[in-house]
């Protein structure tokens, strides 16, 4: 993004002088009129660190704080200006805007000890208060703001909540003091892109509206124990105080250590109960200690020093991932998520903040503890959302997350019939679910295909299915779709596929999925690039490239060509960025014999592609997005896409495709 430093100009891009201070009955009219936008600037640039109660709160208290800090409006007249403006006004409600917004701006880079720590914050006795939750575009932009670091945030919310120009942006991030605010600009240009075109109007939606929020009780449970528990001690040191000294030997404030260290020096710590709900991090951070053992230090002692000293083996085709390593003791110590008996065993669960770990102990007279870790440090609400505790006999048991509400099965080859009900625990375990089948040997398919459905709580996200499918990993696999683009509208985002869309797409492939069993796959995104009539009336074809992403960071893409009679795979193509974010043209191709025998060389590229030329055993060109021509061989051939700039894109090529499908 390039700003121009011109002055002499009337644009506002220009550099413009700094207002002076404003009277105090212009702030407090600036203040009152302008009052919303304030606070949801000053929420959107706060570190989400803060958690989303604090946050609102903190937001509030920067805003209602601004006339009372240091420099503030003078009773009467002008003073001398504190910073840099960019309004268009020098003078009355515009000046007293810029310089108000100019203090909000500083404040939230730059939170005072006393907001930051919470003391100065509004009060909301018993209860906690956050905006609405929102869909899955909500979720996903909140999750890249988290990202980002205050100065990008700060420059994404002047440009599309307060309109600045981005030379604006640069003289206000510069006079609060931002080290490099062009790079500031550059980077929430960046970020408001990867997001969408809709990212202005997200933001200024009431899921990031601090003065609009949700009310709920702090834990009830939770006051009530401390109540009774502050009560209690007060009658103890009325009535026998000094006695304390007496017995014990040493004064009663001697601090008594209340869980022993393990063997390693770890000690597994704890996530409150409701972190999940009040966090911008909706993952294995915000997972509580569950289950019916999590006090048990026997077992835990065992599971940390299973972890710590690798002495337990790994049973299942799990296998410790390149770079999780094993911590020493003088490492971070990892968070207990759940430990309790599971199908006659002992089950611990551990998040190392980089990877997952699971600790078993089977039942008397068993085989030895066994420990499972593979990575997990790229997780979010959807591939954080279950963990499996236990496998076997064709049958899985699933941990849920603390914010999923709602919980089902279904067949995926099946997508009309609805999902059954799946029954869950108070400490989140399900009932055991029936595996995948295996595929029929000779009959091209499988005889079913089990995923799980579940509905996020509307404390994190409102209306949001997903599926997710076990694939021989401690966590299931999410699974995605993109469907065909429109044309003239912007690149599709891989959506959910638990709608009744989503469904009937993976219906036809989710017989392929059992072929990345054990491979490390978070996610799978099914996206339809392309569609394709086909020669002598024999139908529409479907192109597809079915892209799985692994916790390394490695993907493999599947293009896959869906005829009237059946899906053929076209090609392979492992470690590649294609068919993703970083990838989004691609052209593949591939010889097909129509119904009556005569055999074509199709061909077909993603929303970019402009023109299609084949090279080799068939020489042909089309412009446009796909390619259908007679081939009197089946010889090797090259193909060719050309983009809108003129620069051309190699095609992937493939073995024929006979008999219509």
């Amino acid at each position: 993004m390039h700003v121009s430093q011109t002055n002499g100009t009337s644009d506002r891009t220009a550099r413009i002088p700094a207002p002076r201070s404003p009277s105090r009955d212009a702030a407090e009219a600036a203040l009152v009129e302008h009052y919303p936008a304030l606070v949801r600037l000053a929420h959107l640039i706060l570190p989400p660190a803060l958690g989303r109660h604090r946050r609102v709160l903190a937001a509030h208290a920067l805003v209602q704080r601004s006339l009372a800090r240091r420099g503030g409006p003078h009773a009467g007249g002008r003073g001398v200006g504190v910073g840099v403006g960019v309004g268009v006004g020098v003078g009355g409600e515009d000046s007293a805007h810029d310089w108000l917004r100019e203090r909000i701006v500083r404040g939230a880079l730059r939170p005072p000890l006393t907001v930051a720590l919470g003391v100065a914050l509004p009060r909301a006795l018993g209860l906690r208060v956050f905006p609405r939750a929102g869909g899955t575009d909500e979720l996903a932009l909140d999750r890249a703001l988290a990202a980002a670091d205050p100065a990008t945030r700060a420059a994404l919310a002047l440009t599309a909540l307060e309109g600045l120009a981005p030379a604006s942006v640069v003289a206000l991030l510069h006079a609060v003091g931002v080290a490099d605010p062009e790079r500031a600009v550059s980077s929430a240009d960046r970020l408001g892109v990867s997001c969408g075109p809709g990212t202005a109007g997200l933001l200024r939606g009431p899921e990031f509206d601090p003065c609009t929020v949700h009310l709920r009780p702090t834990d009830l449970l939770g006051r009530r124990r401390r109540v009774r528990f502050a009560a209690l001690a007060g009658v103890l040191v009325l009535l026998g105080g000094s006695a304390v000294v007496a017995l014990d030997g040493s004064p009663a404030s001697t601090p008594r250590p209340v869980v022993s260290a393990t063997p390693a020096g770890v000690v597994p710590v704890r996530v409150p109960a409701e972190r999940w709900a009040d966090t911008s991090r909706v993952d294995f951070t915000a997972w509580p200690a569950r289950g019916d053992r999590a006090d048990d230090q026997g077992l835990l002692r065992r599971a940390v020093a299973a972890w710590t000293t690798g002495s337990a083996r790994t049973a299942e085709p799990e296998p410790r991932t390149a770079g999780s390593e094993r911590r020493t003791p003088g490492s971070e110590p990892p968070s207990l998520l759940y430990a309790g008996d599971v199908d006659g065993a002992r089950v611990v669960l551990l998040h190392t903040g980089r990877s997952l770990v699971r600790y078993t102990e089977p039942g008397a007279g068993h085989a030895r503890p066994t420990l499972v870790e593979t990575r997990a440090d790229d997780s979010d609400v959807t591939t954080a959302a279950a963990v499996v505790l236990t496998r076997a006999g064709g049958r899985t048991r699933y941990l849920l997350a603390p914010w999923i509400a709602e919980a089902g099965v279904r067949d995926l080859r099946d997508p009309r019939t609805a999902a059954r009900p799946l029954r869950v625990s108070a400490d989140g375990a399900t009932d055991p679910v029936s595996d995948a089948a295996p595929q029929t040997a000779g009959s091209g398919g499988c005889a079913g295909l089990t995923a799980l459905q579940l509905r996020s709580s509307t404390r994190i996200v409102e209306d949001h299915a997903f599926l997710l499918v076990d694939l021989g990993g401690l966590s299931p696999v999410h699974l995605t779709w993109t469907p065909l683009p429109v044309p003239g509208d912007p690149a599709r985002s891989p959506r959910e596929a638990a709608g009744p869309l989503g469904l009937a797409a993976w219906s036809h492939a989710a017989c392929s999925l059992p072929l990345l069993r054990d491979s490390g796959v978070r996610a799978v995104n099914r996206w339809e690039f392309a569609a394709q009539t086909l020669p002598e009336r024999a139908g529409r074809a479907l192109w597809i490239c079915s892209r799985a992403d692994t916790w390394e960071g490695r993907g493999r893409v599947d293009v896959t060509l869906e005829l009237p009679g059946g899906i053929v795979p076209v090609t392979t193509v492992r470690d590649t960025a294609a068919c993703g974010r970083f990838g989004q043209d691609v052209l593949a191709g591939t010889f097909w014999s129509a119904p009556h025998g005569t055999r074509y060389l199709l061909a077909a590229g993603s929303r970019r592609i402009v023109g299609v030329s084949a090279d080799g055993a068939v020489r042909a060109g089309a412009r446009g997005r796909v390619l259908a021509v007679r081939a009197g061989t089946s010889a090797p051939f090259r193909l060719s896409g050309r983009l809108p700039d003129g620069s051309s894109l190699p095609g992937w090529t493939t073995r024929t495709v006979e008999g219509g499908g």
